[in-house]
């Protein structure tokens, strides 16, 4: 049963439109969370001694900063990296119970508390901090715990909310907003800083995040229907256009048939692959542009943040295309999403292995370097959002098992590289890189050989069974 031919078409209200104003929330509030989580990377410049572990001085934040309003820590580097880490395995451990509570429970009501609790966390983390590096790695834990949460269970949104030819637009939208917020951070975190303390970038997030979940309590409802806001025009054509696909299950999850099925194989070693590639660049660009380029701080960040906003260029730019290529029926969805993935999985090591040969100038290295790190949010349009294809009844527990098994891709990645660069300084991006490109191409041909777009059989209902 083909997508592109169950809808006539017809005049329905678009872009001013309440559907896309939930995922401009969605956006800003991923802005947020991205705000919240990732902040710290910039304000532990400020946060720690002025002389760190191996005694140079730290001439960065010593001369600029002023001590009265930026508490400092003698915390090593080693602690620094479990303060950094802590967050990433607390929302490791809430994918799986995320998505299985997605489908049981209210979604408003799982992303508010959630959301909220992160702001307040936020809110926290500066007394935390004072308290020593113990209460810091708790609170983390906890706030990466309430946006693992986050990040599964605002997937399950669009079950209801996105019409199958909107999919692409509003789901693209809503997650650029984790781009745009790693973007934002890079450039205005150092400015607090300087101009107003390292607490006040807790603080000023956490607010924010306050407000905007506050919002969300009162705008979102977990079924158009149900929403007193909505136009009738937009609620109907919603629910038409969904009314074969969701259902209200009460059947157990299908845990074996899931396991065998491939194509939920091909969607989590793409996911595993994104998260290699998307680690690697988040977390190592700035030691990259340090060795090559030899910039200063200022301008390694600058360089380090004009990929986030391409990627989220490129993410959003994906999610238009995937919807026009699906309403004029040019490209069968399945085409379409093999088609993301490529893009997203072998360009970057591709720009990658460009950074290392054919990189002549500055200029020529900013290039790569940018198009490297921002290809793969064209994964957005494709394994990103499969899951919705396959599964939807089921997509909130297939999001979290292939999200967690990403995050572990993730981990891996970025523990090893720091492995690598540590033992051989000289051909480390090499190795690196051919690595990447290695993973990425072999799980890239599992998902074109068993990727599928279409609802699978275990995923079907058992009325729609009997029917047939």
């Amino acid at each position: 049963m083909q997508m592109d031919n169950q809808f006539p078409p017809r005049k329905v209200p678009n872009f001013c439109s309440f559907r896309y104003g939930l995922s401009l929330l969605l956006h800003f509030c991923n802005v947020i969370i991205t705000a919240q989580r990732t902040c710290l990377s910039l304000t532990m410049v400020a946060m720690v001694n002025s002389t760190d572990a191996h005694g140079l001085a730290n001439t960065t934040t010593g001369e600029h900063l002023d001590h009265s309003k930026n508490p400092v820590y003698n915390w090593n580097p080693q602690i620094q990296g479990f303060i950094f880490s802590s967050i990433f395995y607390g929302a490791l451990i809430t994918q799986i119970p995320a998505g299985y509570l997605s489908e049981k429970y209210s979604i408003k009501k799982m992303i508010g508390f959630a959301f909220l609790l992160s702001s307040l966390l936020s809110l926290l983390m500066p007394m935390a901090a004072e308290g020593g590096e113990a209460f810091l790695l708790a609170c983390r834990v906890a706030q990466g715990a309430a946006q693992g949460l986050i990040s599964i269970a605002q997937h399950v949104v669009w079950v209801k909310w996105a019409p199958p030819l909107e999919r692409g637009r509003l789901t693209s939208l809503s997650l650029s907003g984790i781009l745009l917020g790693s973007f934002i951070v890079l450039l205005v975190t150092g400015f607090i800083c300087q101009s107003l303390g390292w607490p006040m970038a807790f603080y000023i997030f956490g607010a924010c995040g306050c407000a905007l979940s506050l919002l969300w309590f009162v705008l979102f409802y977990d079924d158009p229907k149900d929403h007193p806001y909505i136009s009738i025009s937009e609620k109907e054509y919603i629910l038409s256009s969904l009314s074969q696909q969701v259902s209200s299950r009460t059947q157990s999850l299908p845990i074996k048939a899931m396991i065998k099925s491939l194509p939920v194989w091909a969607i989590a070693l793409g996911s595993f692959a994104f998260h290699w590639t998307n680690n690697i660049m988040v977390f190592y660009t700035p030691t990259f542009i340090n060795s090559k380029l030899r910039v200063n701080i200022k301008e390694n960040g600058l360089l380090s943040a004009l990929p986030s906003l391409f990627a989220w260029s490129f993410g959003i730019l994906a999610g238009h295309l995937t919807d026009f290529f699906l309403s004029r029926n040019i490209l069968h969805l399945v085409t379409i999403r093999k088609l993301f993935n490529t893009l997203g999985l072998l360009l970057p090591p591709f720009f990658s292995m460009c950074l290392l040969y054919w990189s002549f100038s500055f200029s020529s290295i900013t290039i790569f370097l940018i198009l490297a790190s921002s290809t793969g949010a064209f994964c957005m349009a494709g394994v990103l959002i499969n899951g919705l294809d396959i599964a939807p009844s089921y997509y909130g527990f297939l999001k979290g098992i292939t999200t967690l098994i990403g995050m572990i891709g993730g981990l891996t990645s970025s523990t090893l590289c720091g492995v690598i660069l540590n033992q051989d300084p000289e051909s480390a991006w090499f190795k690196i890189f051919f690595l990447m490109a290695v993973i990425n191409v072999i799980c890239l041909l599992f998902c074109l050989v068993f990727g599928k777009a279409e609802i699978q059989d275990w995923a079907k209902d058992r009325q729609e069974h009997t029917r047939l």
